[in-house]
């Protein structure tokens, strides 16, 4: 075992994060793969091709290889993760990882080997799966082996995953495919509706970022977006509000407070009295949205608090994993 490395891989729609154990989180990527189209090799991956999305000339392709937090191309994510394992370069290591991945957590035993099979095929000795719910609990911080109910709310890329836990497993959960890329098609779609302007993914999850909201009144700050008027055909410039990004996510946001009243209304009463003083625990990149633990507090009438490490909740999660890993066994 001397020489076995364990990593945990938080296998995101937008981000990929790997933990490696002693030394923490080693990369914080997009996921995002640049291939040469005729040969099928790999050009760049992460941030750098993540800048050429929407960009590529014909014989590029920018691909993300994970759509609503499942694997959408095989190879490209088997692509990936070699690309990104080799970069850790686990130098002296003579035996293979031990790699533990996190899934959304209502998906298929198809969809769960698929994942296995990708992490088998990029040089995994032995590989655990574990519920996105789960570890990002750990990675907040809260205690889920204790008898006590505790509700996390995970908005990630692709998939936004509810669910309460106690004495260490999900009592009872449930996975949207609505999530942080959700948001950006809505926004989109609004500035092409009501504003006529064509803009693509990246000035959409830069709106969502700047100026996003979740809650009406929450902020009211504007900026200026270019895109290609829909009316003339030309590149123009026009200025939008948070308010108006509060209109255009509506929907979504609906659905994500509906999916945390389902798993309320499923929860044994023992444990619903314990989430209504512990409150519920955002995590993911989409627990960032501006105003989105008020909108909640509001609709569900519960406490609310974001984590504080929200963007690395899930691989921190892993880590703390790996070193109980009899427990997950």
């Amino acid at each position: 075992m001397l020489f076995s490395k364990e990593i945990g891989i938080d296998l995101g729609t937008a981000n990929l994060l790997i933990y490696v154990k002693g030394q923490g989180i080693v990369i914080d990527e997009p996921s995002v793969v640049a291939i040469d189209a005729d040969t099928k090799k790999c050009l760049a991956a992460g941030t750098e091709a993540k800048e050429m999305l929407g960009r590529t000339p014909g014989r590029v392709m920018a691909i993300r290889p994970l759509k609503d937090g499942v694997i959408a191309d095989f190879e490209v994510t088997e692509i990936m993760l070699n690309f990104f394992l080799k970069k850790l370069a686990l130098k002296g290591m003579f035996q293979r990882p031990t790699i533990l991945i996190c899934c959304p957590s209502n998906i298929t035993s198809v969809e769960r080997n698929a994942i296995r099979d990708c992490a088998y095929r990029a040089g995994a000795k032995k590989v655990y799966i574990e519920e996105e719910p789960k570890v990002a609990a750990v990675g907040a911080g809260l205690d889920i082996a204790k008898p006590s109910g505790n509700m996390v709310l995970d908005i990630g890329g692709g998939t936004t995953d509810v669910a309460v836990l106690s004495l260490g497993e999900i009592v009872t959960s449930t996975s949207l495919k609505i999530a942080g890329d959700t948001f950006d098609r809505d926004i989109i779609k609004f500035v092409k509706e009501e504003k006529k302007l064509l803009i693509g993914d990246r000035t959409a999850e830069e709106i969502k970022k700047n100026i996003g909201t979740a809650w009406k009144g929450s902020s009211t700050t504007s900026m200026e977006v270019s895109g290609r008027d829909l009316v003339t055909g030309l590149p123009t410039s026009i200025s939008i509000t948070s308010e108006e990004m509060a209109i255009a996510m509506k929907d979504s946001l609906v659905a994500i407070v509906n999916a945390c009243r389902t798993v309320l209304e499923q929860t044994p009463p023992e444990l619903a009295s314990d989430i209504v003083t512990r409150g519920i625990v955002l995590t993911g990149g989409g627990a960032l949205l501006d105003g989105i633990d008020e909108l909640l507090r509001n609709e569900l009438h519960i406490p609310v608090y974001v984590a504080e490490n929200a963007l690395k909740c899930v691989a921190e999660g892993t880590g703390i994993l790996l070193e109980n890993l009899h427990v997950v066994g």
